[in-house]
């Protein structure tokens, strides 16, 4: 166990390959928690949010869902977050739901509530003292769906749904989304506290596999997801995260952050985060220097060894005229330099891998 943001985190339970692994093949559960769930709710919520957000939210209607990053007037990153579309009450009276980071949670809902509540926008806990837990892996919709009400196999990717589960004789509602951290399919449930105890227990029990941050972390590094505090701060934009997809600047609406963004979009940008390979059993961690040929260009955010590859497997910020993928660069690991290759990401995708 480790402490990470007021909480007690395991970091495993019966060790990270195996847990890793049964992820990739089979299935693994998660308990999440930790991360922040507000309901965003009035008149136009989306309005609203979308000051605060480059991407488009009419993109998503009633039962969709987006990734998305909050920003701040320089264009850096406050977090990345998921927002979901509960519907309308009425014409007007709309309900969103957003997902933050643990770490975040503090600051981002002081900001959420700076910006919003003077446009009469309510924002209310939506977790409580309830369970968060993400079911991960190839599997996961064929587990999940012997306890459903009603099948789980028309809920798209980014879908979310409220159902019933049925488990130890007894039925619970929950809210489901078809999303993850893993770069495998999967669900994240929400659920009052004490049904959430018992269909962890059940799924235990049914064999699933229960995983760590550290599993967590490999998986979502291998499929190149980003990890706030790392890949990507209040420093960093979406085009030098490799985020610009997020970045909607046709749409008409005004947001924090985007004069920034129109001038990076039509003037470039000066560094890229970039994924990396590396050659032996040498691995780059956080904080690494990153050299080209005898200069120092720029340093690791994030590193381990990935099991599924075989290989290690990093991301880096270095200068854009650097960042060609082939290109050749050093690693410094205590005082060796070891040779590493720019590849595209992600380094892992069902089916494919770098």
């Amino acid at each position: 166990m480790s402490p990470f943001a007021g909480w007690e985190m395991p970091i495993q339970f019966g060790g990270l390959v195996n847990e890793h692994q049964a992820v990739r093949n089979q299935a693994g559960l998660f308990d999440i928690s930790h991360m922040g769930i507000y309901y965003i709710e009035g008149t136009n919520p989306k309005d609203a949010l979308q000051a605060l957000v480059p991407s488009d939210l009419y993109r998503i209607g009633e039962g969709e869902a987006c990734y998305t990053v909050l920003l701040n007037d320089k264009g850096g990153i406050l977090d990345d977050v998921i927002i979901y579309d509960l519907g309308s009450k009425n014409e007007r009276e709309q309900k969103l739901l957003i997902v933050i980071n643990a770490a975040c949670n503090i600051h981002d809902l002081s900001w959420l509530k700076k910006n919003l509540e003077p446009k009469n926008i309510k924002i209310s806990d939506a977790k409580k003292n309830g369970i968060f837990m993400a079911l991960q892996g190839p599997n996961a919709e064929q587990i999940l769906e012997q306890y459903c009400e009603g099948s789980i196999k028309s809920i798209p990717k980014f879908g979310h749904r409220n159902l019933q589960l049925n488990f130890n004789n007894i039925s619970c509602p929950v809210f489901l989304s078809r999303t993850g951290y893993t770069g495998e399919d999967g669900f994240e449930i929400l659920l009052e506290a004490e049904n959430g105890k018992f269909l962890w227990q059940k799924l235990l029990k049914d064999g699933i596999t229960p995983c760590g941050l550290g599993a967590r972390d490999t998986l979502r590094l291998e499929a190149a997801m980003h990890l706030y505090g790392n890949d990507m701060n209040s420093k960093t934009t979406p085009f030098e995260a490799g985020l610009g997809w997020l970045v909607h600047l046709e749409m008409p609406s005004q947001f924090i952050g985007r004069d920034v963004l129109e001038k990076q979009a039509k003037e470039g940008i000066h560094k890229r985060l970039v994924g990396l390979t590396l050659q032996g059993r040498a691995i780059a961690r956080k904080g690494y220097q990153v050299f080209h040929e005898e200069s120092l260009v720029g340093q690791i955010t994030s590193g381990t060894w990935s099991p599924t590859l075989n290989q290690a497997i990093a991301l880096a910020y270095i200068p854009k005229e650097l960042s060609t993928v082939g290109n050749a660069l050093l690693i410094d690991i205590r005082g060796v330099k070891h040779p590493a290759t720019i590849v595209k990401r992600p380094f892992y995708r069902r089916g494919v891998t770098t």
